[in-house]
């Protein structure tokens, strides 16, 4: 018999022996959740402080009698689950954004230009104005805007406003000036390669510039230093534990990106894992094919992957679609990366070991995707590779299978579905909408399903992904049931998404995910059970405190007396 079968067989736990020299402590809980299969609930956990690793995993009379001299952390009616995973985020892109103007859940273009008139006033004489979170499809106007909106306000200082998805930029007149006194005049009716000028009727920008078209002005904002860098690259991690993540996958790391994070790994002030994929065919995949696979001493960052481009985004019409945008005929959308370029980057990737996480968001750049992975891996293609599709968004329903076949991990995003919902039909019509956000489709045809947020493109808050996984609704209850509601996943389902198989697409499973002996400390304290169908709402779980290798890397303050 195993030896797992024989300590579940006697109801202990699987205890793994201290060093003489470690300090063990042990945290007692009402509910814990381990995420293990062979062990779903426990009520202590053991682990040496000098690692950071579990010894122990059961009840607490069990744990207590084999490491009777442990520190104690008696937490009482609460939940414990696994450290929470966000599979796909944008750590320093959060940080970016923290630090320009917030313009999410504006309901018209008048709101977007108030919120840049206060936010300005934190800014020096000729600072370029940086927002973010703008969704056109919010106002009672859903047509794009222009740079006209904006320059009644701004004359004269430049404005850059990234769109919610990251994928178009809306400028006014003084961003425009800058970009073409500094390069090719921006009217007539030429396009440039993987991105689209909105212009007007005589071809002059109308100041909305998607996908590849964004550079053509957001090169032109000056730089931060490394010092800002840092800083907000810590802003961002501070903020994601505050939510109860102790891991994120974060999709399109600079090699400079990545220096960043090394000094502070370095220094001891990473408080969570991060899992850094390659930004595309540029130099950080170039020193990986040249210097290996990149793990940090600490633990706690790594980069084995690179996140390729093919489309576009379905909000701004350009995800790449097999027929016409049901709401914008003759538009397919848009292709960021040639098919021809994107095999030459998955060949190279694979060559050099690299796992290959490619964000596809229509069904037809999914189906290159997928078409460009099967060539490629070939004869090879039953391996652990663990290549990914980050949204796998609109897929065909003929595609979805295609997934567990090829062995490609869909790496999913909840509230993308909540978000989208009020107008993805429109996009694409009654037909194609089927296999759209079909989570369930997934899972019965075999696939592993890794869940995240996109953040800062959605909130840094896997709570409101829970939600959005269990109802497909909006915060508000609507619609009554759920939008489609026959793909919503269980609780567990969701959980599992942002723990063990968001552990899995990192190829992490032996380190973290699951609360098991031998594995790491990292674990999140709710106020209450999230697999109990009673408790209440997900998004509205309190997280109490985060740990990572055994230590709290986030509490949160006590409540006020009031008395």
């Amino acid at each position: 018999m195993r030896r797992t079968a024989a300590c579940l067989a006697v109801l202990l736990p699987c205890l793994h022996p201290a060093p003489a020299s470690a300090e063990v402590r042990v945290l007692l809980a009402d509910t814990i959740r381990t995420g293990d299969p062979q062990q779903p609930t426990a009520s202590a956990l053991a682990w040496d402080t000098d690692n950071g690793r579990l010894l122990a995993v059961g009840e607490r009379a069990a744990v207590l009698q084999r490491y009777p001299q442990a520190a104690r952390i008696d937490a009482g009616k609460v939940a414990v689950v696994p450290g929470l995973i966000d599979a796909h985020a944008h750590l320093v892109g959060l940080g970016d954004t923290l630090a320009q103007a917030d313009l999410t859940g504006a309901r018209s273009r008048a709101e977007v230009v108030e919120r840049l008139k206060a936010f300005e006033k934190t800014l020096a004489p000729g600072e370029w104005l940086l927002g973010a979170g703008w969704d056109q499809n919010r106002w009672d106007n859903t047509a794009f805007p222009t740079a006209a909106d904006l320059d009644a306000a701004f004359p004269q200082r430049p404005v850059y406003l990234e769109r919610i998805d990251g994928h178009a930029g809306w400028v006014n007149g003084a961003a425009l000036r800058i970009a073409e006194k500094a390069g090719k005049p921006l009217s007539g009716d030429w396009q440039p390669e993987g991105g689209r000028i909105l212009r007007d009727v005589a071809g002059k920008p109308t100041g909305v510039l998607v996908d590849g078209a964004a550079s053509l002005v957001g090169a032109h904002i000056p730089a931060p230093d490394e010092a800002v860098r840092e800083k907000r690259l810590q802003a961002a991690v501070q903020l994601a534990v505050s939510n109860g993540l102790t891991g994120v996958h974060d999709m399109g790391v600079s090699r400079g990106d990545l220096a960043v994070m090394k000094r502070l790994a370095d220094q001891g002030k990473l408080p969570l894992r991060i899992d850094a994929y390659a930004d595309g065919n540029h130099g950080a995949l170039d020193d990986l094919c040249a210097n290996g696979l990149y793990t940090h001493p600490g633990g706690r960052l790594q980069m084995h992957g690179v996140k390729l481009f093919m489309d576009g985004a379905l909000g701004s019409r350009g995800a790449a679609l097999l027929a016409d945008y049901s709401d914008d005929p003759h538009n397919r959308g848009l292709l960021m990366t040639s098919p021809e370029d994107f095999e030459v980057a998955v060949r190279k990737a694979d060559g050099c070991n690299v796992q290959v996480a490619t964000h596809a968001i229509g069904d037809r750049g999914n189906r290159i995707v997928l078409d460009t992975y099967e060539k490629v891996l070939g004869a090879h293609k039953g391996n652990d590779h663990r290549w990914r599709v980050e949204h796998a968004q609109v897929v065909t329903l003929q595609d979805i299978p295609r997934f567990a076949r090829l062995g490609v991990i869909a790496s999913m995003q909840p509230t993308h579905a909540t978000s989208d919902m009020g107008w993805a039909e429109q996009r694409v019509g009654p037909e194609r909408i089927k296999g759209a956000y079909a989570w369930q489709r997934y899972l019965h045809s075999g696939a592993r399903l890794a869940l995240g947020s996109d953040f800062p493109v959605e909130q840094v808050d896997p709570r409101l992904g829970l939600y959005a996984a269990v109802t497909r609704q909006d915060r508000d209850g609507r619609p009554p049931g759920g939008w489609q509601p026959e793909q919503r996943l269980s609780a567990a389902e969701a959980l599992r998404g942002f723990t063990s198989d968001a552990a899995y697409a990192g190829h992490d499973e032996a380190q973290v995910g699951r609360l098991r002996s031998g594995m790491r400390a990292d674990f999140v304290i709710f106020d209450r059970d999230p697999l109990d169908e009673n408790a209440g709402r997900l998004d509205e779980l309190k997280v109490l405190s985060t740990w990572v290798d055994g230590e709290p890397v986030y509490k949160a303050a006590a409540p006020a007396d009031k008395g």
